[in-house]
C-alpha cells in the first residue's frame, strides 16, 4: 500500500529476484507511475507501477528516489 497524501494504492512489484530483502525500502519515498489502469497480479489488483532504474541495463534495479523529502503525492515534472 503506498501513500500519494490524499489517496492511497496498491501497487504490486516483482522485486525478490532482485533484492534479498524486499523490507528495505518500506518507508522510502519513490517515483511512482499511477494514471495506468489497474492490472490484475499474482491473483490481486495492481494500481500503479514502481519506477526504478537499472533493470535493461542488466543491473539490480535501484529506486528513483527524491534528493530530500518531499511531500507524499508531490508529482514529477
Amino acid at each position: 500500500m503506498v501513500d500519494f497524501g490524499t489517496f492511497r494504492r496498491t501497487i504490486l512489484v516483482g522485486m525478490k529476484k532482485e533484492r534479498q530483502d524486499c523490507s528495505e525500502i518500506v518507508g522510502k519515498q519513490a517515483l511512482f507511475v499511477v494514471n495506468l489502469e489497474p492490472r490484475k497480479m499474482a491473483g490481486e489488483v495492481s494500481e500503479g507501477m514502481l519506477f526504478d532504474i537499472g533493470y535493461t541495463n542488466g543491473i539490480t534495479p535501484v529506486l528513483t528516489m527524491p534528493e530530500k523529502d518531499v511531500p507524499n503525492g508531490v508529482s514529477a515534472g
